[in-house]
């Protein structure tokens, strides 16, 4: 029967070879998916799928009537709204 230390050292050279086969075979699997991707025009959505969009848009809140500047309500309040009634630029 193998011992622990045997086995671990067993372990760490498979792992090792494995590293290096998926070295040696990812290169042509990247060839190979640009090949395919040229051949046939495919598209990131198409690979992919659609990818939804961690950015959404905030709704403003407040309007300067005089510039057009708006405002969410989110972060620091713009100047043209400092010592002024909020409730005055609502939208």
């Amino acid at each position: 029967m193998t011992s622990l230390q045997e086995l671990l050292a067993q372990k760490e050279a498979l792992e090792q070879q494995i590293a290096q086969i998926k070295k040696a075979e990812r290169a042509d699997a990247l060839q190979n998916a640009r090949s395919l991707i040229g051949t046939f025009d495919l598209t990131v959505d198409e690979l992919f799928g659609k990818q939804k969009s961690s950015v959404k848009a905030v709704a403003v809140k407040y309007r300067n009537p005089e510039t057009g500047e708006t405002w969410t309500g989110r972060g620091r309040a713009p100047r043209w709204l400092e010592g002024k009634n909020r409730e005055d630029f609502a939208v």
